[in-house]
Formats: structure tokens, sequence, C-alpha cells
């Protein structure tokens, strides 16, 4: 499809956004983090055509999964709990690409790390030494939620097991690579991951270098004000020749949170032209990941 359309389609389908929110929230449901102790909520984006489907779990970054309209009042979220943080006040980026996969064949589940943890207010921008994200940090907390939700997924009769992926976003980014670089070699984990302006240093990252089996794809604004693409660069390079399978696309004017589908983030030079290749090109990756 020539880039024009895409823009128009992409544009129709964001501006939709809000009527299909209201009228068909997101699936709310309720698994287990692998820390044995964490009781997770999470959201499912379920296509409309018949299951078995293949699944990805989209894990949100250090501002939550909740809209920054709605979540300045939350803070825990959970079964049982009432709060203004729910299925219906998701971000625009959330619903954008929840629907998105749901609308590919994907079954796509947003797990919320926050809210079960007190902290569904999520953290603003430029918070990556904040003492009160200890509890919530991508290096040995958030790994554990996403091998909770891709085990949560498995025991689903709805789920193609062994076509799971994972998606993340910024600090969902980095813990997405440390879920990688956790799962090694090993058979049976996700079957690949699509990682968005993810934080590379030494704070946020298991390891220097992502050694996994599994196929992994970053997306990097090169005007990124919060974490340096330069950096996963070097990551991806390193990892690339420790024999991982790591692709790396830098998008030049665009800034952190390119895909973020709201009029003031796409009103910056290059975001828009970003989020347009990167929604294409996401499909196309776990369209060849899942054969």
């Amino acid at each position: 499809m020539p880039p024009h359309l895409i823009r128009i389609v992409i544009g129709l389908v964001i501006s939709l956004l809000p009527v299909a929110a209201a009228s068909a929230a997101p699936q709310t449901v309720y698994f287990g983090s692998a820390d044995q102790r964490t009781a997770l909520v999470g959201y499912l984006f379920q296509p409309s055509t018949p299951g078995p489907w293949p699944a990805i779990v989209m894990l949100h970054g250090r501002g939550g999964p909740y809209s920054n309209n709605d979540n300045a009042d939350c803070t825990s979220v959970g079964a049982g709990i009432t709060s203004p943080c729910n299925a219906t006040t998701l971000s625009k980026r959330h619903v954008m690409w929840g629907e998105y996969w749901s609308a590919h064949g994907y079954l796509a589940l947003l797990p919320d790390s926050f809210g079960p943890r007190g902290k569904a207010y999520g953290f603003g921008r430029f918070t990556h030494d904040d003492p009160d994200r200890a509890d919530v940090n991508e290096r040995t907390v958030r790994p554990l939620d996403a091998e909770g939700a891709i085990a949560y997924l498995r025991g689903r009769s709805d789920v193609i097991g062994n076509r799971i992926f994972l998606q993340g976003w910024s600090n969902g980014g980095s813990t997405a690579l440390n879920v990688m670089t956790r799962q090694g070699d090993k058979s049976g984990g996700y079957r690949g991951a699509l990682v968005f302006y993810p934080g590379c240093g030494k704070s946020a990252l298991l390891a220097p270098t992502i050694a996994t089996a599994a196929p992994v794809a970053m997306f990097l604004g090169a005007d990124d004000e919060e974490v340096s693409p330069q950096l996963c660069q070097r990551v991806a390079d390193a990892s690339r020749q420790a024999g991982s399978r790591i692709d790396v696309t830098v998008y030049p004017g665009a800034t952190h949170d390119f895909d973020e589908p709201s009029s003031r983030r796409q009103s910056e030079p290059g975001n828009q032209a970003a989020m347009d290749d990167a929604l294409v090109k996401a499909a196309s990756l776990l369209g060849r990941w899942k054969n």
C-alpha cells in the first residue's frame, strides 16, 4: 500500500479509537506473575475471527498503561478494587496497538505491572532515578510479569502456544530485552520481540549483550530526548556479533514515544512517518517469525 494511503488508514483508525473504546473496551483478565506473589491485571484485545490465534504480550512504559488524563488519582488496580484506572482509560497508544494486533488476527494482552503494586499513577518523563520505581523495575521485577503473561496465555485454549510474541515500549522495551536475555536459547519462550525506544544503559539491562535464540527488532528515534539510540545501536551490534538476530531501525527526526498517536506527539517532525512505517514493519516481522 502506498505510504500516503497507509497514513490515511491509520488516521481513520486513530480517529475512531475513542468510539471503539467506549463501545467495546478490552476484556479485563487476572493472572499471576512468575514472582509467585503478585496478582496481575491485564487487558485482552480479542480478534473477531475464530481462534485459536497467535498472541502478543504488550509491555507498557514508565508512564503505565493508562491515559495521563486519568491516572493522576490512581493507586491500586486489581480484582475487587474500584479504581479510576481500568479498561476504559487505557492510553491511546495501547488501544491503538491492541486494536491493530487484534485486527491482524493476534490476541493481544496488555499486563499492568504498576497498578497491582499500588503505582497505577505511573511515572513522568525523566524519572529514571526515582527510588519509587525500584520495586517495579525493568531488570528483576517486570520480566517476571512477562513470564507470568506467557504462562497465562499458554493455558488458554484459544491461543497457539508456540506463537506468542513480545512487544515493549521504553521501560517496557528494556523489560522485553531482559526477558529475551533470561530466555536465552531455551525453547518454548517468546517467539520474538518488538522493542520500541528502550533504555539500553547498565541500569536498564541485565547484560551488555542480548544473547537469545529468538529474533529481536528494535525501533529507535534518532532525536530521542530520553534514551540514547546510539547506545542501543551498540548493544545491538555487540549482540549480533555474539550470534543473536537483532534488527535495528532508526527513524530520522523521530523522538521518544514517536508512535503515540496524540496530535501533540504527532506534530513532532519525523514521528508520523516513523509510526506509519513501524506499524507496517511490525506486522510484517511477526508474519515472518510465526512461520
